[in-house]
């Protein structure tokens, strides 16, 4: 073939960057923020995770700071049970934002227990750039909300949700949604960490009370206001409907990230 046909070769469409930026490439970057994190989360055997939301601003020291110290020691206490567990697939694996606040604390006290833990981060002009405490291997980068929202959703088997404000609300909002019209097939568990915070932020009560939700929504979440308390809650609750012997055994061969649906 001569030099000259050589150069006129057209590129490969899946290796032509100016089509996969494009409008009609769109539907190719939105699979690719599914499949590539698939693929990673599967080689690295993540199976199921518990994830973590709240602020980006809460930080070690000044307001609020104590739900910072906590959400990083409730990291530190899942991660120090759930690596101790038998199965060789990684259990119940925290999962942040990736960002600072709630995300780093989280990511953190992973790390203080010698675990791995995931960070979901997405681009914005503001706030949100990955923390130094997640798995490098398990950093991820999304783009579009709705598919970094459906990471969150798909391998958990329990949410955290600390104070926060709009994103922590949407993030809540839309979890709890998927539970009370029943879009999850798996149990999954919803706790708000600071009942005095968020009993103030929402008046849940009120709610049922006008008969916007009814009492039995009121079910789908779990306020705790301590890390071990939080930890002997959480544990009672995945062990009654995941680590049974019979589910364990199930299964080992089909790790929970090829078979759930949100």
């Amino acid at each position: 073939m001569s030099k000259s046909a050589h150069l006129n070769r057209a590129p490969v469409a899946y290796k032509n960057e100016a089509f996969l930026d494009s409008w009609h490439g769109r539907s190719l970057r939105i699979l690719a923020e599914y499949l590539e994190p698939l693929d990673r989360f599967s080689h690295e055997k993540i199976r199921d995770t518990v994830v973590f939301f709240g602020s980006a601003r809460i930080q070690e020291e000044g307001p609020l700071a104590q739900y910072y110290r906590d959400a990083r020691e409730f990291a530190r206490l899942i991660t120090q049970w759930s690596d101790a567990l038998e199965p060789p697939t990684r259990r119940f694996v925290v999962c942040t934002g990736g960002g600072p606040g709630i995300m780093e604390a989280a990511n953190r006290g992973a790390r203080d227990a010698g675990g791995k833990s995931i960070g979901l981060n997405i681009a914005l002009p503001f706030e949100q750039q990955p923390n130094p405490y997640l798995s490098p291997e398990l950093n991820f980068q999304f783009n579009y909300f709705f598919m970094r929202k459906f990471w969150f959703a798909y391998l958990a088997k329990a949410l955290v949700v600390f104070p926060g404000g709009f994103g922590t609300l949407d993030e809540l909002s839309e979890i709890l949604t998927l539970a009370q019209t029943q879009k999850f097939e798996k149990k999954i568990m919803i706790m708000l960490y600071g009942t005095e915070f968020w009993k103030e932020v929402i008046n849940f009560d009120a709610l049922a009370r006008h008969g916007v939700i009814s009492a039995e929504d009121m079910k789908l979440m779990t306020f705790v206001d301590d890390p071990h308390d939080a930890l002997d809650t959480l544990k009672r609750f995945l062990s009654k409907h995941y680590l049974q012997p019979h589910q364990v055994r199930a299964a080992e061969d089909l790790p929970d990230i090829a078979k759930s649906r949100v």
